[in-house]
């Protein structure tokens, strides 16, 4: 019954517009019928009492956007599409339902899917799922590259209900038939438009395969592409859509353009670095080698940095993002793709070193910061070849966005002759062991010293005699086939 009001109440809210709805914190919903205000917070999604307690326990009150929109109908078991950017909640919009999906039914089958594009974001999942399942005794683990697969399969066979994977190791696992999905309830895409852009979604059509055909299909994603569209449309079945902030940065983030030459961006960094608060920066670079480069810099500069991109092993990955999280680093360099599932909340400015790609690359990258009430700063340090991107930012944002310099800054040094800052080290050509030359004397016969035919394989022909002699180097070896034998009178 108060599931009901409860979804009711979600439809109606669905039509108002809110303005500011990334600094939401509480809602207040007028229903038609009814004059008086009603106050939605968790409790009124009457969720078991094992998950109730795990809610509070966390400090969790006033559900989301996000999270008032999606969890109504995903409990109501519709097939849900989530369009939110990056850090309004959306994680437990969809990992409180399917707890309270799983605690009815058999235990230590794979009765959920969650398929995430990144290990990180994986990892924030299972953890999220961890928190808000504890005293559920419901049981999840991850699956991704860069790992041992054989603590995977370990797991697997001691029995999990839900299985948060990235689609490449997913689909060893399915492929080597250590995983058995035919009892899977739920699935849910995470960052859809993610997965697209690492060009994953061939892999997920071919796990969707593998899948039983009657199931819930949830799908989240900050943008809505022609290719996540289409994905949307072969998986879900009459979905629910629930759209919160879509494609537009949240208005917590302030932002700004540092106009500046590329061999002058790591000097003015620098200078950024001195006249800011440095608790918690997140800084994006285009490259992998660029990350680890400007992330070794700061610390020579004695700031307490470290970096994350895709070379880096996934204990020291995990050792990043962990030090990031307690405050043991101060700033954290990273790449875009590195830095799908960085959930920290204290994070007060977002630096792009360089410009993302996309006006939707921006919009994840800048939902890092501004979370949970709280405002950032958005720098983003622009060359003259970027403007026509910083015009697409500026329409989705709908506004221009100041420009800042320094005056303690020298814009006017000169670019140098050649790269030396990022140029990688030039990889020294191997040398050759050569064996020395030996002369073919007598002597050497005589003394029982071996030449280079009398260590060859029985099975090579000796060098040649005679006038083909001359064509034979000392110390080389030819394998010219031998002269066939003619018969008499042929």
């Amino acid at each position: 019954m108060l599931l009901s009001l409860t979804f009711s109440l979600y439809q109606w809210y669905c039509i108002v517009d809110f303005k500011n709805e990334d600094r939401f914190q509480t809602s207040f919903i007028q229903a038609k019928s009814h004059r008086k205000k009603v106050l939605v917070n968790f409790s009124s999604f009457k969720f078991h009492p094992q998950i109730a307690a795990s809610v509070k326990a966390l400090g969790y009150h006033t559900p989301t956007p996000i999270q008032l929109r999606a969890i109504p109908p995903v409990l109501e078991g519709h097939d849900v599409m989530g369009l939110a950017q990056t850090g309004t909640g959306k994680t437990a919009a969809f990992v409180l339902p399917i707890l309270e999906r799983l605690l009815r039914g058999p235990r230590g089958k794979v009765r959920a899917l969650i398929v995430a594009p990144t290990r990180e974001l994986a990892e924030q999942i299972h953890v999220a799922i961890t928190r808000l399942g504890h005293g559920t005794h419901l049981r999840s683990c991850t699956i991704y590259g860069g790992v041992g697969l054989n603590p995977q399969i370990q797991k697997l066979r001691v029995g999990v209900d839900i299985v948060v994977a990235c689609p490449g190791r997913l689909l060893d696992h399915i492929n080597q038939m250590t995983i058995d999905l035919s009892s899977v309830e739920v699935l849910v895409l995470d960052e859809a438009d993610r997965m697209f852009d690492m060009g994953f979604l061939p892999d997920v059509r071919r796990i969707i395969k593998h899948l039983p055909a009657k199931r819930q299909n949830l799908m989240f994603s900050a943008t809505m592409a022609d290719d996540i569209r289409k994905l949307a449309h072969e998986v879900l079945h009459k979905p629910v859509t629930v759209q919160v902030g879509h494609s537009v940065p949240a208005n917590s983030v302030s932002h700004a353009l540092y106009p500046v030459e590329q061999h002058l961006k790591t000097g003015l960094l620098m200078e950024i670095l001195k006249h800011t608060d440095t608790e918690s920066i997140l800084i994006f670079t285009r490259t992998k080698h660029r990350a680890k480069r400007i992330g070794q810099q700061l610390e020579k500069a004695g700031y307490k940095a470290a970096s994350l991109q895709g070379n880096l092993s996934q204990n020291k990955r995990q050792a990043a993002l962990d030090g990031f999280r307690d405050g043991r680093y101060q700033i954290l360099v990273a790449t875009d793709i590195a830095a799908r599932g960085i959930d920290v909340s204290s994070i007060s400015h977002v630096i792009n070193y360089d410009i993302p790609d996309t006006t939707d690359a921006y919009t994840h990258r800048i939902g890092r910061t501004g979370r949970a009430a709280k405002t950032g700063d958005a720098f983003t340090f622009v060359t003259p070849e970027d403007e026509s991107l910083v015009r697409s930012i500026e329409r989705i944002l709908g506004e221009k966005i100041e420009r800042r310099t320094l005056k303690q800054f020298d814009y006017r040094k000169p670019a140098p002759a050649r790269d030396t800052e990022f140029a990688r080290r030039p990889h020294e050509p191997q040398q050759r062991r050569t064996q020395p030359k030996r002369e073919h004397t007598g002597s050497a016969a005589r003394t029982g010293a071996r030449s280079i035919s009398s260590v060859a394989p029985k099975h090579h022909h000796a060098a040649p005699r005679g006038p083909q002699a001359a064509q034979h180097s000392p110390g080389t070896r030819t394998f010219k086939p031998r002269r066939p034998k003619t018969r008499a009178g042929s």
